[in-house]
């Protein structure tokens, strides 16, 4: 008995060890090595091996590999992609030719990327004290084109401008090898060009690295024109001291008031009201907005309008309780959720907020399938760990594993893991009794298309919008799993749950469709006409 005891111990002290150990040699290897071999041209042999290390990871761990193309097809692209290698590639180059040929899988959430240059501590310190207004924009997809729908404070002239190329390359070009990267779920159409619209910096900045000259070709109405974005320091004055003339004379500060003790505690108290709206809302600094939002649309409240641009950013449930107090205080007969452009998040918090939708009780989520009893492991350590967190991730280690074995069951020969969501739950004492109504598009995706799907199987809300990035019958996430290639040094990272709601349809390989079909026009956007909102309060004042 002492001896079983004792064991775990000293296996857990081995882990610990050995993963601060693997983790400092790792780190040993200077920025100056990885950024000398970002130049290295990689043998056929080697990249072969690479794509077969891809193909096997993925067939281990992935729990649904061949729901939208079978193993025979599969098998012959990868084949096909080795036979093609026949010259030395840099890790850029052959990255290019076998992402398209993963994104056949047609799984949204299989990610992948190649090395790109370090920056020493001295560089990112230097870095970290500038600023290019490149990163301020955000953009959008309409009717084939790119356009800006938000700027930083010195470029608001730019805003509504249409994107017509980046440097050399045009818009159409970058959406084209953007494309090839990753894959929608299934055979959906809407969700890649949504997601690089709204992403379109993000994806630039990850292909080109890091700039410090980055030139826009806009057009506003007929005029063509360049933006060039140049890279400055934030604060101009932190270079040199601003000379002093002692000839004049100083002038004395005035005392400053100081304030009471009531007027302390006072704005001690609204800066601590501040704090907590600020985590309720979701507040994002960096973007300076709310990822949750709520208002009503009428003055007497019985339509109420919420935004939820995303499932993350601190707890959800004080703000659902504020939100649905309201509703239910106000008696209100309408809601609107708006998840256009949501990308997903926790399933935690979308499991919480239907809560408050639903009428009867039931199950959110069936268990997921999986293809190992430790899925919540599988990425413990990887590259982006360090000793600190190397250390805490070994002490977790053994309650993680063995809450998984808890949760893992075998069916029928197959894996499922049990989420807390996958038991029989009963509505929200303050569950919204009144008519939902979603607004959908391809960025919808992955938790957001699981509330949706959910809402949908129940015949609990109207859809307003196009069709849902994510699957109906569900996705492949959860838990990701981060996996490095042995020669080439490219990444990629795909998930090892299969989850889904009890309601599935056919043909599999679908979105969510909406029962009312609306898209923005760019001349909605250019006259701030919000499309799928002003349809869905149409619909609900009875005029359409």
């Amino acid at each position: 008995m002492i001896l079983k005891q004792s064991k775990p111990g000293g296996m857990m002290l081995k882990r610990i060890v050995f993963g601060i150990l693997i983790t400092l040699l790792a780190s040993c290897g200077s920025v100056k090595k990885h950024n000398a071999s970002l130049g290295t041209f990689y043998t056929p042999v080697q990249l072969r091996q690479d794509v077969d290390y891809t193909y096997k990871k993925i067939q281990k761990l992935h729990p649904n590999l061949y729901q939208y193309i079978s193993k025979e097809e599969l098998d012959r692209k990868f084949d096909s992609l080795k036979g093609s290698i026949t010259s030395p590639l840099d890790a850029k180059a052959f990255y290019f030719q076998l992402a398209p040929v993963v994104s056949e899988i047609r799984q949204g959430h299989i990610s992948g990327s190649y090395p790109k240059r370090k920056f020493t501590k001295k560089e990112r310190k230097s870095i970290s004290k500038t600023k290019i207004d490149f990163t301020e924009i955000d953009t959008k997809y309409i009717e084939d084109g790119l356009f800006i729908s938000r700027t930083g404070p010195k470029d608001s002239v730019l805003l509504k401008s249409q994107v017509i190329a980046m440097g050399t390359e045009t818009v159409p070009e970058l959406f084209t090898k953007y494309r090839n990267t990753f894959s929608p779920d299934g055979f959906n159409t809407t969700l890649q060009n949504r997601h690089i619209g709204k992403n379109f910096t993000s994806y630039y900045a990850k292909h080109v690295n890091h700039r410090d000259s980055i030139k826009l070709i806009l057009k506003q109405g007929d005029s063509v024109f360049v933006k060039q974005f140049k890279r400055y320091l934030k604060d101009s004055t932190a270079l040199k001291k601003a000379k002093i003339d002692t000839t004049k004379q100083v002038e004395k500060k005035k005392p400053s008031t100081k304030k009471t003790p009531a007027e302390k505690k006072q704005e001690k108290a609204k800066q601590k009201l501040l704090k907590k709206y600020k985590r309720n809302y979701g507040y994002v600094k960096s973007r300076d907005h709310y990822i949750r939002s709520f208002r009503f649309v009428d003055s007497a409240a019985q339509i109420g309008y919420m935004k939820v641009r995303r499932w993350r950013y601190g707890p959800v449930k004080d703000f659902l309780k504020e939100i649905f107090t309201k509703l239910d205080s106000a008696k209100t007969k309408h809601l609107i959720l708006d998840l256009r452009g949501n990308p997903g998040g926790s399933l935690d918090q979308v499991a919480d907020f239907y809560a408050y939708l639903a009428k009867e009780d039931y199950v959110f989520v069936k268990p997921a399938e999986v293809e190992t009893r430790l899925p919540f492991t599988k990425n413990f350590y990887n590259r982006y760990s360090n000793p600190l967190s190397v250390v805490v991730q070994s002490i977790v280690f053994p309650f993680f594993a063995a809450d998984n074995l808890y949760r893992t069951r075998k069916k029928d020969g197959q894996l499922y893991y049990r989420f807390k969501q996958s038991k029989t739950k009963s509505p929200n004492e303050l569950r919204f009794k009144g008519k939902v109504y979603v607004l959908i598009d391809g960025g919808s995706f992955s938790a957001s298309s699981i509330i949706a799907s959910k809402l949908h199987g129940d015949k609990r809300a109207m859809f307003i919008g196009e069709e849902t990035g994510g699957a109906y019958n569900g996705t492949v996430a959860g838990q990701m799993k981060i996996i490095t290639l042995p020669n080439s040094k490219v990444t990629y990272n795909f998930g090892v749950m299969n989850i889904g709601t009890p309601h599935q349809q056919e043909p599999d390989g679908f979105g969510i469709k909406p029962d009312v079909f609306v898209v923005p026009t760019v001349e909605d956007f250019l006259n701030d006409v919000d499309t799928e909102l002003e349809r869905t309060l149409e619909i609900i004042r009875g005029k359409n």
